[in-house]
């Protein structure tokens, strides 16, 4: 226990805004990383995914895909891509491995979010006239929300613990100090920076949390506050009914 009071010490202390590495500014590179990565991921995996949950087709092929991304070992990826593009690309091999690394859970989120749509609403839009862009873009990408934020959601998370091995080629970040730590052999100060990427990704999660409910449609929301409403009104009913079956049968 003393450890991370130690280590609670250390993330509190005033030394922490100043110096060679203030707190601010690694917080900054670690949501620079996590951002710029989540937003590439999104604009290759988003559009690939509404493709294949709007035609069907290729969806076998987007889970190899991203069966193989999830086994890439991310740390030895990112030294891969620095000795393949050179020390000057650093931040350029990092941010292509957390891409790598958040396509998977981005692509599953979009094309799973048009997949779950009751196919009835989708033959109904068809039935009214729909074209097959407006079908998409009123129908199955209002309705794939959700998913699709849950699929932003577990791969922001995956990069944001992922980002603080960027320390490692010198990339800065909450990294660094767990980096720090075990080459002066400070616990406080490695446990320190683990609880500031945890804490990172905890907020960041909350947030993710809060988009991914704001998104549902109302039409969605109300029903589910309907069902919930005469599946709790049946349960009443046939509380309140049972004892006089009960007596019926008795007698």
């Amino acid at each position: 226990m003393n450890l991370f009071f130690e280590a609670f010490a250390w993330i509190f202390s005033p030394d922490r805004l100043g110096g060679n590495s203030p707190l601010p500014a690694a917080i900054a590179q670690h949501l620079a990383y996590t951002f710029v990565s989540v937003v590439i991921a999104a604009l290759i995996a988003v559009p690939v995914g509404w493709a294949i949950g709007h035609t069907g087709r290729g969806r076998e092929f987007a889970v190899a895909v991203s069966g193989a991304a999830r086994a890439i070992p991310s740390f030895g990826l990112l030294i891969l891509l620095v000795l393949l593009l050179g020390v000057l690309h650093k931040p350029e091999a990092a941010v292509i491995t957390f891409v790598i690394l958040a396509i998977p859970s981005i692509l599953a989120g979009a094309y799973t979010g048009l997949e779950a749509i009751d196919r009835r609403v989708i033959d109904a839009g068809r039935a009214m006239g729909m074209t097959e862009w407006q079908i998409l873009w009123r129908i199955e990408v209002p309705l794939g929300l959700p998913l699709l934020v849950g699929g932003l959601r577990a791969g922001t998370l995956q990069v944001v613990a992922t980002v603080a091995i960027a320390a490692y080629i010198g990339l800065g970040g909450l990294g660094q100090y767990i980096i720090s730590g075990l080459q002066l052999r400070q616990l406080d100060v490695i446990i320190g920076g683990a609880i500031l990427v945890a804490a990172l990704a905890l907020v960041l999660d909350a947030l993710f949390a809060v988009a991914q409910h704001a998104v549902v449609p109302r039409g969605i929301r109300a029903g589910a506050v309907a069902a919930g409403e005469t599946s709790r009104k049946k349960t009443l009913r046939s509380a309140t009914e049972r004892p006089e079956i009960t007596k019926t049968v008795a007698r």
